[in-house]
């Protein structure tokens, strides 16, 4: 069979994967969470709720890493 996409935006194009990278595309704020969730394949909304509740719990430390990240990575 071949591999046959149509456009749509819930379909993830097939490409190799190299490493984590930023998704501008689908990202809010800096295609953190976007790439979080392309990277290990889950809903980037459970990526989203799980940052907003490590922030709450651990008192804004995850702001800083979010930026952190956002800055560095590609």
């Amino acid at each position: 069979m071949t591999d046959l996409r149509f456009e749509d935006s819930s379909v993830r194009p097939l490409e190799a994967r190299g490493g984590f990278q930023l998704n501008k595309q689908r990202g809010k704020i800096m295609g953190v969470s976007a790439g979080i969730a392309d990277y290990f394949n889950v809903d980037v909304t459970l990526v989203r709720a799980a940052w907003v509740i490590g922030t709450l719990v651990g008192f804004g430390t995850l702001i800083l890493i979010y930026l952190a990240i956002g800055l560095i990575a590609d």
